[in-house]
């Protein structure tokens, strides 16, 4: 088979080998990170955790990577990649044993909670720097099965990551000092992820040393303006504008319920709440997993903007019956629905954009899609810290998200034809 042999040809790239080694263990740190500020937000038990802070944990993790993500590509034009991937995982690595420290004093939240900006912040450095290297380990008939190798293996690896710090913390009997283990335990990952950059030659990952370059402010200015031109052509291209309205909408309703079910694991369902929020993120992944499978086939019998409005629709009639019982086992089999739904429609608004937006605006646009797509998530968590009593059982919002898909799913089936959709 034509992938099985692409897929054998990677494997026989050594620098590709290393590339996808410092991705896998970046994004497992990350993963471990990412839990051990959840767990010490939600589960410690020193600390009343409350939906709003929930909501700040949020915004931690998700609006740096967001409002960098843009502007990260003008430094990584001018820094040797390897160099930055490098000492960004050293940073990362240094960083973490503050936190651990921190963690560990039982230091004020908000001094904790700049650290962990810190590490979040650096991060968009280090993806962006991995996507921007590949091309220069991978030759251009195998960019494709490569683009999807690494994004995939990143994932599972962040995913993996977070499990395991869940299975720590329950091991060591959870408080501070056991999230404090767990973020040393990402230290280390983010330093493996640096042992391994280390094995690749200093200008291997580019940038060449004799591109021409504006100056800095310059640059960065041209990225603010090509932000702004990319909206403008957003405006004009009206499908997909109507596709990244309805996206950020569904992430929205899923943003709510991940800190309904948060709230949930920390006080409704008793000691095993951090078990249940492992099986949580699991079975949402499995949820995006099957989407991966099903929405190619979806798409092509429905339609791309008829397969929004099929995901939306089953979100708003499949998903609000187990929520409203409020019983782990019943909200499990929501959060798999839910993350199929949500995953579907995102699949097919990725394509939306992709073939109604203009190539030369299609990276500036996809950058502010990746803000959207984020602060829709944190601005999810706001209101959810307004709505949500302190247990997470709330009716309303769970009707709330349902008339949300409904909206959705109607919106959707009367998207606009785009004479510029290809």
């Amino acid at each position: 088979m034509p992938l099985l042999r692409d897929l054998a040809g990677l494997a026989r790239l050594r620098d590709f080998r290393r590339l996808l080694t410092v991705r896998v263990l970046s994004q497992a740190s990350d993963g471990v990170f990412q839990a051990a500020l959840a767990t010490y937000v939600v589960f410690s038990p020193e600390k009343q955790a409350s939906p709003a802070a929930v909501a700040s944990a949020m915004a931690v993790l998700l609006l740096p990577y967001s409002f960098l993500g843009p502007f990260a590509g003008v430094f990584l034009d001018r820094w040797r990649r390897r160099q930055t991937l490098l000492y960004c995982n050293l940073l990362r690595a240094a960083l973490a044993c503050g936190t651990a420290a921190l963690l560990a004093a039982r230091a004020p939240d908000w001094l904790f909670y700049a650290s962990a900006l810190v590490v979040t912040g650096v991060n968009r450095f280090v993806l962006a720097g991995l996507s921007a290297s590949l091309p220069r380990v991978v030759d251009g008939d195998r960019l494709v099965t490569a683009n999807s190798v690494s994004p995939t293996a990143g994932t599972v690896a962040a995913t993996t990551g977070a499990g395991a710090a869940f299975v720590v913390h329950l091991l060591l009997g959870g408080g501070a000092g056991s999230d404090a283990v767990v973020v040393l335990v990402s230290a280390a990952l983010y330093l493996g992820a640096a042992l391994a950059t280390s094995r690749m030659a200093v200008g291997l990952l580019g940038p060449d040393p004799d591109r021409v370059l504006p100056h800095l402010g310059t640059a960065l200015a041209s990225t603010a303006r090509g932000l702004a031109a990319g909206a403008r052509h957003l405006v004009e291209r009206r499908r997909a504008a109507c596709g990244l309205a309805a996206m950020a909408t569904m992430r929205f309703a899923y943003g709510a319920l991940t800190v309904m079910v948060l709230m949930l694991c920390r006080y409704a369902w008793g000691p095993g709440g951090a078990a249940l929020l492992g099986a949580a993120v699991a079975v949402s992944g499995a949820g995006f997993f099957l989407s991966a499978l099903v929405t190619p086939w979806g798409a092509g019998r429905f339609g791309t903007a008829g397969w929004i409005t099929v995901c939306a629709a089953a979100a708003a009639v499949l998903v609000p019956v187990p929520v409203l019982s409020f019983e782990p086992l019943p909200v499990l089999a929501a959060a798999f629905v839910l993350g199929a739904a949500t995953q579907g429609a995102k699949i097919a608004t990725d394509t939306i954009v992709q073939t109604t937006v203009d190539d030369e605006y299609r990276g500036r646009v996809f950058s502010l899609y990746d803000v959207l797509f984020n602060v829709a998530f944190v601005g999810a968590a706001a209101v959810a810290s307004l709505v949500l009593p302190a247990d997470g059982r709330s009716a309303g919002l769970v009707v709330g998200v349902a008339l949300l898909h409904g909206a959705v799913s109607l919106a959707a089936a009367r998207f606009p034809a785009d004479p510029a959709d290809r």
